[in-house]
């Protein structure tokens, strides 16, 4: 099983996890344990020699660039970072032309910017896998690691239930509405009415979620975080939503991660997650953050085990 799984992801891109299995998660959870235990034991291997990756920045970032470069650098590959104003993505050269270019010069393509369509529109013309580091619909590579770290605490995932609380429309709330629906956990979105998810990502998560018999709940009663193993939250203002700020901060305020919200879990054991950055003091407040309950910093380094992983299992 293991070997056809893997059979399966050579070549692969990963723009979000609607086409991937639960069994090829799984296996991707799987490598990532094994190449984090090899980094534990400072294991050097060149599994990447010969291979280079092309890194398109459009959105800054501190853990997706430096997970990259480094599960990437310290395999033998060499990754080339390359920002907007390296590269003209869509503007003076389409992204059909971009891709069918980086595609003759690099083994893969990993893509961090704002248009879901753009990392499509490179997987399907580059003719090498291409990889999501974030859109405003999806975060597939943040999911992964989420999903490794609750599988380091809790190890079976299927019945476990993740609460997520803040703006339910944002890429990481999407991303893992989907990949807790393909792997069976309980999803629960608790905010304001005016950020609730979308139809569409709804439509593509509740069957497959009925399917594994879990459950998606969408609501603006906070005490629907009962029984949660995580309460999960991200930052109120993404890149771009900058001038929505005030609006936004009114709206959420009471859906701020706390000592009080952690106590509606239930559950002494419950654990805090944030895909960082952080705002202190919005979304989260210190002490939860820099809590015994949080398990941000491991979610941080799991991002570079996770992405190993990817790209072992594609390139």
């Amino acid at each position: 099983m293991i070997q056809d799984t893997k059979n399966c992801l050579q070549g692969r891109s990963l723009t979000n996890f609607i086409d991937y299995s639960a069994d090829e998660i799984r296996y991707l959870i799987e490598l990532a344990l094994k190449v984090k235990k090899q980094a534990q034991n400072k294991e050097i291997h060149q599994r990447f020699i010969g291979k280079s990756l092309a890194l398109l920045f459009e959105k800054r970032s501190t853990r997706t660039r430096c997970a990259f470069e480094t599960a990437f650098g310290e395999e033998g590959g060499h990754p080339v970072f390359l920002s907007s104003h390296d590269i003209q993505l869509g503007a003076k050269e389409s992204v059909e032309d971009t891709a069918r270019v980086l595609g003759r010069m690099f083994s893969g393509i990993q893509f961090r910017g704002f248009s879901q369509e753009h990392v499509e529109t490179l997987a399907k013309y580059a003719g090498v896998p291409v990889y999501n580091g974030l859109t405003d619909s999806f975060h597939p590579t943040q999911v992964l690691a989420d999903m490794m770290t609750l599988t380091e605490i809790y190890g079976d995932l299927k019945g476990l239930h993740l609460a997520f609380c803040g703006d339910g429309r944002n890429n990481v709330a999407r991303s893992l509405m989907l990949i807790s629906a393909k792997l069976g956990l309980d999803f629960t979105i608790v905010s304001p009415k005016e950020f609730f998810p979308d139809s569409e990502i709804l439509s593509i998560c509740t069957p497959i979620a009925k399917k594994n018999n879990a459950n998606i709940t969408i609501s603006d009663k906070i005490s629907l975080v009962k029984g949660a193993d995580s309460i999960y939250t991200d930052v109120w203002i993404s890149m771009g939503e900058e001038a929505l700020s005030t609006e936004k901060k009114a709206l959420l305020q009471s859906y701020q991660v706390n000592k009080d919200l952690m106590a509606l879990t239930g559950k002494k054991d419950s654990v805090f997650m944030h895909c960082l950055p952080a705002v202190k003091g919005e979304e989260v407040t210190q002490d939860i953050i820099e809590g015994s309950q949080s398990r941000v910093w491991d979610q941080a380094e799991n991002r570079k085990h996770t992405i190993k992983a990817i790209l072992l299992a594609t390139l």
